[in-house]
């Protein structure tokens, strides 16, 4: 039995401390937003925040997540009440298949948390890591610029975004 913190709650998983964060978030705790993509961590499918920054919980063992806060993208808004990161995708209507979507948006959302005025290089290098075969890049830009003017205007700190259910 292992505790896992996801998206401010505590959670007992029956798993080994080997088995992969992917798996645990999938078929224990149904949050499938991440996504399986490769299972090698070179796609970005999978991603996730843990402590603020982006892993991919595809080659995460359970193991290496103790006291740790993971945030999927389930944790960071909802459907009526969405983060800037999720309206900021919408808006720009980022996705095309939508299969690396949720990806981009936590690698993004790790990189806001600490740099709240990224340049476009910044979130290009950020970004990298995670692919997208449907070639919405430019799109993907577009949202995590309007994410970051978001958090700007709304006087929000993007500390905040991810750290509450």
């Amino acid at each position: 039995m292992m505790i896992l913190k996801v998206n401010g709650l505590t959670h007992q998983v029956d798993a080994e401390a080997d088995t992969p964060l992917l798996y645990v978030l999938r078929d224990d705790l149904k949050l499938n937003a991440a996504k399986f993509g490769c299972g090698l961590g070179q796609c970005g499918s999978c991603t996730v925040m843990v402590d603020g920054k982006a892993v991919q919980s595809c080659v995460t063992p359970l193991v290496l997540l103790e006291g740790k806060q993971v945030t999927t993208l389930e944790g960071l808004g909802t459907i009526s009440e969405p983060a800037p990161i999720q309206r900021a995708f919408m808006e720009e209507q980022a996705a095309q298949c939508g299969y690396c979507i949720a990806g981009m948006m936590m690698r993004a959302q790790a990189l806001l948390q600490r740099n709240s005025k990224p340049t476009d290089e910044e979130i290009r290098a950020e970004l990298q890591p995670n692919l997208c075969r449907c070639g919405t890049h430019m799109r993907i830009l577009r949202a995590v610029r309007r994410a970051a003017r978001l958090m700007d205007t709304a006087d929000a700190s993007p500390a905040n975004y991810g750290s509450t259910p």
